[in-house]
């Protein structure tokens, strides 16, 4: 039987086609079409068609490329003629999709597909209008054939100076119809002619299956304890990273996202690249664990703290579920020609990112004990979606898998398996070491912490001293800038060496007391406030100091009187200049009193995680049914369109809705709704109770109660 339309071969499709036809395009099904003749005309629309297409693997991008080389309608044979025989079953594929529909025993497209695909598909050129005798080509002159071999695999156009003069090798084309000329400049190889050059085909080689996966064996034990390590070390980076901007809030651009100079800063103190400090802040970002504040400091939030209560395992799998959801690309830091791309800021969404890993992870998980190689994995992805992936952004992939601990030694771990499989332990609280809360303090003002510490211990600790080496053990270092950071934050000298008596199983050298206690003796001699912003101090000699000293120029001090300098420039600025320079200033307010920094700082405002670009989901299979029982009673309903539901009196609506109970038939109503809006409603009637119709409504399948008061017409559905 021909179909007159794509619509009335949709129509003849059964339902579960239709409902794996919404399966496989979801777009499709977000609003459900009124009819098939909307279903047809959105599934034949360019952004609809866009989206398909780029689902679409290698191979199934060259058989549709091939069926729009084919004149209408065109039969299976004819398209195996040209590929290869792996293509009827690929037909069959793209049927299901909607990208071709068949009339009779043959098959058409969908009119956008072929505009989409251009007007020269796989480098053909042209049909010719002329009927072409290739006997001539026994003849073919030399210069001739190189013309040809040049334009034979596409593409099919060539330029000359004039087509009225374009010299003997082309003219000889031109004559025998093996060119045709397109404008006084411009000549292309017809596509009856590629064809014959190329033997009938339009592929050179056909690739109907990714490549192998390529990877070097790894034992999974070995791949487990990398992992760990590298969860272990990611969750402390994330509170390193939180507890020092609540420390040490740094500004956002006025473009968003975080500058280069906090970048490196904050990745100096974790003791990383950049590139991974900015995807430790994104991911934070991600969560609402830090935000950028009213002021635009960026700040953690009270999230933050309600994360840190949790088990390891549950802050690990809800930073890695944002991460594979997310579609911001953290390894665009920095990388754009233009300007810099900041963390945090708003040019790192990317389309598709989200599918590119689940797909990434999905192959590393049909191979386990196998670190990939690169090259190859980029060639299998790029094969599954050739339109969307580009290889950089799979090696960022990896990359970023590795240091969440999806990954270890590059092969995917039982951890990140568990997870992919929606188990409820992942395994990871049991792998993890457990916390100790006590430190050894060495004789070169260092400590050991021989494990991970306690939150409350690493938060205090992290304030007085900074991390130099990290690895089974912490080594942290005592300097004057971070006793510095202790007092700021409102601790004295005495209660730092109470501290880490407390803590440290080894005595607190002699040196490191001298330290503390030389630090604190000399906090807060020099104050700052706003003057802008001033400098006081009772040492005049310092005050002399300071205002001569070249590393602080670019304060552009004054001097006011003896013991007062000021500044054009804003407080923080100002304190950060002089403690860059060696000195070591206190705050002060309007009174004069010294302000501390508090031990925990949160953002004032709400945490509002990036935009994410989310991609279409495939519904489920009971959504899928719905919508194509919709599709069915919408389409029933169209066809009773033209004819309105006629308005009846409250009794002749009761006569009709008995009559039809009685038949078993289905009938149409008019039913108001809420808002006084009559729409038209296809049911089969069941029973009346208490002035309630009760029937099933073929738009939903499911039992509906209709009030008789609100039914304006009763028609039967023929």
């Amino acid at each position: 039987m021909s179909a007159n339309s794509f619509a009335d071969e949709l129509r003849g499709r059964a339902d579960e086609v239709i409902a794996a036809l919404f399966s496989a395009r979801p777009d499709l099904l977000t609003p459900v079409p009124s009819d098939f003749s909307a279903l047809a005309a959105r599934a034949n629309s360019t952004p609809s068609l866009m989206r398909i297409m780029e689902s679409l693997n290698k191979h199934q991008l060259e058989i549709i490329t091939a069926v729009a080389t084919l004149g209408e309608p065109f039969a299976k044979s004819e398209l195996v003629a040209v590929t290869d025989t792996s293509a009827g079953a690929e037909l069959e594929t793209l049927w299901e999709f909607g990208l071709v529909y068949k009339d009779g025993t043959k098959f058409r497209a969908p009119s956008n597909l072929r505009n989409l695909l251009g007007d020269e598909p796989a480098g053909l050129g042209p049909v010719s209008p002329k009927k072409i005798d290739f006997k001539a080509l026994k003849d073919l002159p030399k210069d001739s054939a190189l013309v040809l071999e040049r334009l034979i695999w596409g593409p099919p156009r060539g330029q000359v100076t004039s087509v009225k003069a374009p010299g003997k090798a082309i003219s000889w084309l031109l004559e025998h119809d093996y060119l045709l000329a397109m404008d006084s400049h411009t000549v292309v190889l017809p596509r009856e002619v590629g064809m014959h050059l190329r033997g009938g085909k339009i592929y050179k080689e056909l690739t109907p299956k990714a490549p192998t996966f390529v990877g070097v064996a790894r034992k999974q034990k070995d791949v487990d304890r990398a992992a760990i390590a590298n969860i272990s070390t990611f969750l402390r980076w994330c509170e390193e990273l939180a507890h020092n901007w609540s420390d040490e809030p740094p500004l956002a651009l006025r473009s968003g996202g975080l500058g280069v100079r906090d970048l490196k800063r904050t990745a100096e103190h974790l003791g990383i690249d950049e590139v991974c400090a900015g995807f430790v802040a994104e991911v934070l970002y991600l969560g609402g664990l830090i935000v950028i504040d009213t002021d635009d400091q960026i700040l953690p939030t009270n999230s933050f703290d309600i994360w840190m209560t949790r088990s390891l395992e549950e802050r690990w799998e809800t930073l890695i579920g944002l991460w594979l959801e997310t579609s911001r690309v953290a390894g665009l830091i920095g990388k754009s020609d233009l300007k810099n791309v900041a963390p945090l800021g708003p040019e790192l969404d990317r389309t598709g990112i989200a599918s590119m890993r689940r797909v990434s992870l999905s192959l590393l998980s049909q191979n386990q004990e196998k670190d990939p190689d690169l090259q190859t994995l980029q060639e299998i992805i790029r094969w599954k979606a050739p339109q969307r992936f580009s290889a950089e952004y799979i090696e960022w992939t990896l990359r970023e898998a590795e240091w969440l601990g999806i990954t270890g030694q590059g092969a995917i771990s039982s951890f990140g398996i568990a997870f992919l499989n929606g188990t409820e332990d992942l395994g990871v609280e049991n792998a993890l070491p457990k916390p100790v809360d006590h430190i050894l303090i060495q004789a070169d003002n260092s400590a050991i912490a021989p494990g991970p510490l306690t939150l409350e211990l690493s938060n205090e600790l992290g304030t007085i001293a900074d991390i130099e080496s990290r690895g089974g053990a912490t080594v942290y270092r005592f300097s004057e800038g971070s006793i510095r950071r202790g007092l700021d934050h409102g601790k004295t000298g005495d209660q730092i060496k109470d501290f880490l008596k407390r803590t440290s199983k080894t005595p607190v050298p002699q040196p490191l007391e001298y330290l503390i206690n030389d630090v604190a003796k000399r906090h807060g001699r020099l104050r700052v406030g706003s003057s802008h912003s001033y400098i006081r101090c009772e040492d005049e000699g310092l005050v002399a100091q300071i205002l001569h000293d070249r590393k602080i120029e670019s304060l552009r001090l004054r001097k006011l009187a003896p013991q007062v300098l000021i500044s054009d420039l804003d407080v923080n600025e100002v304190i950060a200049t002089l403690r860059e320079a060696s000195y070591l200033p206190a705050i002060e307010n309007a009174g004069g009193i010294l302000i501390s920094a508090p031990a925990i700082r949160r953002a004032k405002a709400r945490p509002r995680p990036p935009r994410v670009l989310s991609e279409t989901q495939t519904p489920s299979a009971v959504i899928a049914t719905s919508a194509v029982r919709a599709l069915r009673a919408g389409e029933k309903a169209s066809s009773h369109k033209p004819r309105e539901v006629p308005r009846t009196t409250a009794n002749e609506t009761l006569d009709l809705l008995h009559q039809y109970i009685e038949e078993e038939a289905s009938l149409t109503i008019g039913y108001a709704d809420t808002n006084g809006g009559v729409s038209n409603r296809l049911i089969d009637p069941i029973s009346i109770s208490l002035g309630t119709l009760t029937a099933r409504d073929h738009a939903t399948g499911e039992i509906a109660s209709f009030r008789i008061p609100r039914i304006t017409g009763v028609s039967p559905a023929k």
